[in-house]
């Protein structure tokens, strides 16, 4: 995927039934390290934005985002 032609997933879809935006930032955030890391190891390879595979990999929930039971 090129990220010039790059559609953003809704925040909304990619968080359905979630509790926490602040999860998602964090889940994503923690993902696009893991990715960077993995880039440093391949070095020839051209990859998009670590942040926006991350993103895209929550939208096609190759991730899922584990939050804990809210007693309300």
């Amino acid at each position: 995927m090129k990220y010039e032609h790059y559609t953003r997933p809704s925040v909304d879809d990619i968080f359905a039934g979630k509790q926490s935006k602040y999860a998602l930032a964090i889940a994503v955030a923690k993902r696009a390290r893991q990715i960077t890391d993995d880039m440093q190891n391949d070095t020839g390879k051209v990859y998009d934005k670590p942040v926006l595979v991350a993103v895209d990999e929550f939208a096609e929930n190759r991730y899922a985002i584990l939050e804990p039971d809210i007693d309300d």
